[in-house]
C-alpha cells in the first residue's frame, strides 16, 4: 500500500526472534554447558557470507587462505579449499542438519552437499532444500544451455532458468520453477511443461501441496493460473503475491483494474479500493483481512467489512491469533500523532514508535506483545503494561505454553536476553540473524559473541 510510514522503532538489529522448534533445539536442551563455544570471528571470514542456521544452533560463513583460495567454515570448522565460493549461497536445510553451498572448481562451479561435491557445471544458482531437508534442487548452465538438478539428477534443457526461485511443494514431493523458452516463459511443474507466456512470476505451492499456482502475463493482461487454468485476465496483478488459506481450500491475490485495486477471493471480486496491502488469512482459514486505502484514508478489511478508518495502517502489522478469534495492528491518526495498536478493535497506547512486525500473539492466544518507544527509550509492552526501558529492544517471543515473555535488550554497549523481566548474561552482541529458541518452557537457547568468539548460550527460565 503506497502512503508515508508508521514512525517505527529500527530493529535492523543483529538477530529477528521466533520460537522455532527444531535439531539444534533438542541438541542445545540436552548440551549440559550453558556456554558452548562454536566459532572465532577471525578476520579471514568474510563477514557478508555469515549465515545462520534456522534453529539458531549453527553457523556458516566463507573464509579467506593463502593463495586466493576459501573454505566454508562451518561451527568453525573449515572444509575444503577452492578456487572460489559464492558468499550468498550457503544454505542450511530446515533441519539445520545439513549445509549446501557453491563453490569453483577449476573452470567449473558445482554445489557441495554435505561436504560432497555434485557435477561441475559452467554457473550454477542457489541450493534449495526441500521443506523435509532430504532433497536439494538447483540451476544448472551446460553448453549455454540452462537445466534444474534436482537430487542429482538433470531435468530439460532450457534457455534461462527465470529469476523466480525453486519451489517444493510442503510435501517435499513436487517441484516446479520457471524457464525461459522461445518467444517466452514457461511453467515447468514436475517436469511437465505448461503453456508458454510472456512472463511468469510467484509460483506457490497450496499446504496441502495438491494445487500450484502462478502469476502469468500475456501481452498487456496479467492474470493467476491455478493448476493450469487461467483466471480472469486483469491490467495488473499485485507483486505481493498468491495467498493460500491454511487448510489450502481457498486463494486470494490483488488485481488491478484501471487505477483501483480490488482483492480476488476464490475467483470473485471484492470492493475496489485505490491501494491493498497484504492479505491475512486467519489460522483456521474461516477469516481474510487486508488493509485497504480510500481517499487519504486507511482501514482494515475483515470477511468484506470495512473497519475503523485511520490516517495509517503500519504496513505488515496485520495478523490474527492462534485460535483465529483475536486481531492486532498499528495504526495512526494524524501524521503529527502517535502510533498504537488496535487490538480486537480497542485501541491500546500511544507511543513515538511502535515497533515494525513487532506484534505478536501467546500461542494459546490470550496474551500479546510488542515492542514501542518512548523518547530515545525502547521496551516491550505485554496485555498493556509496559517492561522495563533499554537503549534497544528485539521482538517479543512467547514460551509453547505461553506462560513466559523473552526479548533481547541493549543498554550501553551490552546485550543480554531478558526473560520475565530477568535479565541474563551480558554480551556484546546478540549474533545477528540467530534466534531466540525456545528448547522447553524451562529452557531457551540463542547465538551470541564475546570478544571474536560465537557461543551457543543456554539460559534458564526463572
Amino acid at each position: 500500500m503506497h502512503g508515508r510510514n508508521l514512525v517505527t522503532i529500527s530493529l535492523a538489529l543483529f538477530f529477528a526472534f521466533c520460537c522455532v522448534p527444531a535439531h539444534g533445539a533438542e541438541k542445545a536442551a540436552m548440551d549440559p554447558d550453558p556456554e558452548k563455544f562454536i566459532a572465532e570471528m577471525d578476520p579471514s571470514l568474510v563477514l557478508a557470507s555469515l549465515t545462520v542456521s534456522p534453529d539458531s544452533a549453527r553457523v556458516a560463513c566463507v573464509a579467506k587462505r593463502e593463495n586466493d583460495q576459501f573454505v566454508v567454515e562451518i561451527d568453525g570448522a573449515g572444509g575444503k579449499r577452492y578456487g572460489g565460493v559464492w558468499r550468498n549461497m550457503i544454505v542450511f536445510s530446515p533441519d539445520s542438519r545439513r549445509v549446501a553451498y557453491g563453490a569453483k572448481k577449476g573452470a567449473k562451479w558445482c554445489v557441495v552437499i554435505d561436504g560432497k561435491e555434485d557435477k561441475g557445471y559452467d554457473a550454477i544458482t542457489a541450493p534449495v532444500f526441500s521443506p523435509d531437508s532430504k532433497r536439494v534442487a538447483y540451476g544448472a548452465k551446460k553448453d549455454a544451455k540452462w537445466c534444474v538438478v534436482i537430487d542429482g539428477k538433470e531435468g530439460k534443457s532450457y534457455l534461462e532458468i527465470t529469476n523466480e526461485p525453486l519451489v517444493f511443494s510442503p510435501d517435499s514431493r513436487r517441484v516446479a520453477y520457471a524457464a525461459k523458452a522461445a518467444k517466452g516463459q514457461i511453467a515447468v511443474i514436475d517436469g511437465k511443461q505448461g503453456k508458454r507466456y510472456d512472463e511468469i512470476r510467484r509460483i506457490a505451492f497450496s499446504p496441502d501441496s495438491t494445487r500450484v499456482a502462478y502469476m502469468a502475463k500475456s501481452g498487456k493482461k496479467q492474470f493467476v493460473v491455478v493448476n493450469g487454468k487461467e483466471e480472469k485476465p486483469y491490467d495488473g496483478v499485485a507483486e505481493g503475491g498468491l495467498v493460500f488459506s491454511p487448510d489450502s481450500k481457498r486463494l486470494a491475490y490483488v488485481a488491478k483494474t484501471g487505477v483501483r485495486y480490488s482483492v480476488v477471493l476464490d475467483g470473485k471480486e471484492e470492493k475496489p479500493y485505490e491501494g491493498v496491502g497484504i492479505l491475512v488469512f486467519s489460522p483456521d482459514s474461516a477469516h481474510m483481512a487486508y488493509t485497504a486505502k480510500s481517499g487519504a484514508k486507511q482501514f482494515v478489511v475483515m470477511d468484506g467489512k470495512e473497519g475503523k478508518q485511520y490516517d495509517h495502517i503500519a504496513k505488515n502489522s496485520l495478523i490474527f491469533s492462534p485460535n483465529s478469534t483475536r486481531n492486532a495492528y498499528a495504526a495512526q491518526v494524524g501524521f503529527r500523532t502517535r502510533p498504537f495498536v488496535v487490538v480486537d478493535g480497542k485501541e491500546e497506547g500511544g507511543y513515538d514508535g511502535i515497533g515494525n512486525e513487532s506484534i505478536v500473539f501467546s500461542p494459546d492466544s490470550a496474551h500479546m506483545a510488542y515492542t514501542a518507544k518512548s523518547g530515545a527509550k525502547q521496551f516491550v509492552v505485554m496485555d498493556g503494561r509496559e517492561d522495563s526501558r533499554y537503549d534497544q529492544v528485539t521482538s517479543p517471543v512467547f514460551s509453547p505454553d505461553s506462560a513466559h515473555l523473552a526479548y533481547g535488550a541493549k543498554n550501553g554497549d551490552k546485550w543480554s536476553v531478558v526473560v520475565d523481566g530477568n535479565e541474563g548474561p551480558q554480551y556484546d552482541s546478540m549474533f545477528r540473524e540467530g534466534r531466540i529458541v525456545f528448547d522447553s518452557p524451562d529452557s531457551i537457547h540463542y547465538l551470541a559473541q564475546k570478544a571474536r568468539s560465537i557461543y551457543l548460550v543456554r539460559q534458564p527460565v526463572k
